[in-house]
């Protein structure tokens, strides 16, 4: 008879957030698929559960996937959990919850926290619709198209970031939606959980001075449609970039974010700007 495989959410910082389900499943399950084991044996330790773990993260979900599948196959259970809330939602665990289905093993939800909705609920930014985008690529072309896809989306936009890539993101951001609203949220139940709700241009000007730490959740106002409809003459074009220029943003970067932002030439507004 088949074993069983359970997704798990954990908490995404405050322990006392795990649910009396998810300690229960992860005590009786025959093994823990974890992304990174060292992360999960302290959750592990700090209930006193006793289970082996098995390492399953983007680099060996594949060949390791299908080890986790024979070995549900024959009989065992398997919990699969991720660093930090609900796994399977921009992490590797969606793959081994493909296999399982594709194999006829029966697949169970255990629900815990979750980063991108709990970041939503304090933003105060418009949730009634939203998309989330996960992270950007570092592959630039892939990144590129992807943010080329969203400059006309008009829901709210919900990302996760990695503090090294931060202020490149914000940038990019800056360069192909124009300036617009972002709440910047990091350290989710935590002691120093931080909400920080400014415009792209303000939290560039803030991160050149201030190191990021830890995880970030963003959630950038969708395009406003009344903007949208209406043709923007250069003149115009010039008056945005010359509001980014007075915030900081170098005449380059602003010809180049009004220009995406506007569709009318950037070397048009670059040369208006000198």
């Amino acid at each position: 008879m088949n074993g069983k495989l359970y997704v798990v959410g954990t908490p995404i910082g405050n322990l006392s957030d795990f649910s009396p389900r998810g300690i229960k499943t992860l005590s009786e399950v025959d093994f823990i698929a974890a992304e990174d084991t060292r992360v999960t044996a302290k959750i592990l330790n700090h209930f006193e559960i006793k289970k082996p773990l098995v390492s399953y993260y983007e680099h060996n979900r594949r060949e390791r996937g299908e080890i986790i599948v024979e070995r549900i196959l024959k009989g065992e259970n398997c919990a699969v959990v991720t660093d930090a809330g609900m796994p399977c939602i921009s992490d590797p665990g969606q793959d081994l919850v493909y296999l399982c289905r594709e194999r006829g093993i029966e697949v169970e939800s255990v629900p815990g926290p979750t980063a991108f909705a709990t970041a939503l609920a304090v933003s105060g930014m418009e949730c009634g619709r939203f998309t989330f985008e996960g992270f950007l690529s570092v592959n630039k072309p892939s990144r590129k198209e992807h943010l080329e896809e969203l400059k006309t989306e008009t829901r709210t936009m919900v990302f996760y970031e990695a503090p090294h890539k931060l202020k490149a993101t914000l940038k990019d951001m800056l360069s192909y939606f124009g300036n617009r609203e972002i709440c910047i949220v990091k350290e989710l139940t935590k002691i120093h959980e931080t909400v920080m709700r400014t415009s792209l241009s303000a939290a560039i000007e803030y991160f050149e001075t201030e190191n990021p730490k830890g995880e970030y959740v963003l959630i950038v106002k969708g395009a406003d449609k009344a903007e949208k409809e209406q043709p923007v003459t250069l003149e115009q074009a010039v008056l945005t970039a010359s509001e980014l220029v007075k915030k900081g943003i170098s005449v380059n970067e602003a010809a180049k974010t009004v220009a995406n932002e506007t569709g009318i030439k950037k070397s048009l507004i670059y040369k208006q700007l000198l």
